[in-house]
């Protein structure tokens, strides 16, 4: 099983692994489009103005310009480390311990406007760049990634049963073949139910959690339920690909 999160605009800065390597990631087949990115940033980086408005920054988070100038030589840290915020608050992946730890690094990968996927251990350094930037070069993410990330993605579904937490930008990245979607719904005391929209990412990150340690190897959405239930959340199939998670409003 692997368990595809989304990653977050607000990222760990500093770390103690070696600059950014290409050849350190997994995934080696999206190194070219990883590479020309990464330059892309770099460049940008020297044009501050332009940095803004292709990023939507504002002169306040200036800081951010900078981490992408420094982008070859910053240091790294493990991909899941790295990202920060509600849903990885939520996955706390730094308590699990053992034979859970071992799992979730196996398990989990993100996928990511700027790498494509990379999995828990991958060393990445500080960036920002999200799904819905305009670099300059032109042409959206999502159509400079689908031609390499699609296959990458393809291969790893035909191997395991995915899980896409993925928002929807992200998830326009790159199609997952048969994976098994999920949404957050609120229900209120009358029945009526709507999409979470602020609380979504603290119960996917609850979710992965539990998928990550679980010793259990599910194969299809209902093995994906059973867990969810054993650890105590309301789920129900509202298709055989996908997963609603059920929350009071």
């Amino acid at each position: 099983m692997l368990v595809l999160l989304p990653p977050s605009e607000t990222k760990r800065i500093g770390g103690d692994g070696p600059p950014l390597r290409l050849d350190a990631l997994s995934f080696p087949e999206l190194a070219g489009t990883r590479k020309v990115l990464a330059d892309e940033l770099v460049e940008l980086a020297a044009d501050v103005p332009a940095s803004r408005a292709a990023l939507g920054l504002s002169p306040r988070q200036d800081d951010e310009v900078a981490r992408n100038a420094a982008l070859w030589s910053s240091p790294t840290l493990p991909a899941l480390h790295r990202y920060t915020g509600v849903l990885y608050d939520a996955l706390d992946v730094t308590s699990l311990r053992g034979a859970a730890a071992a799992r979730a690094r196996a398990r989990l990968a993100v996928g990511s406007a700027l790498f494509g996927l990379v999995r828990a251990g991958d060393p990445i350094p500080a960036y920002r760049l999200s799904a819905g930037s305009a670099l300059p070069a032109g042409g959206t993410l999502a159509a400079r990634w689908r031609p390499v990330l699609d296959p990458v993605l393809a291969a790893v579904a035909a191997d395991e049963l995915v899980v896409d937490l993925r928002s929807g930008s992200y998830a326009a990245l790159g199609k997952v073949p048969g994976a098994v979607d999920v949404t957050v719904l609120a229900e209120k005391p009358d029945g009526s139910r709507s999409v979470v929209s602020h609380f979504n990412k603290a119960h996917k990150g609850a979710l992965a959690r539990v998928l990550a340690g679980t010793r259990a190897e599910p194969t299809d959405a209902a093995g994906i339920a059973g867990i969810a239930r054993r650890a105590g959340m309301r789920v129900e199939r509202p298709a055989p690909l996908s997963l609603a998670v059920i929350v009071a409003a």
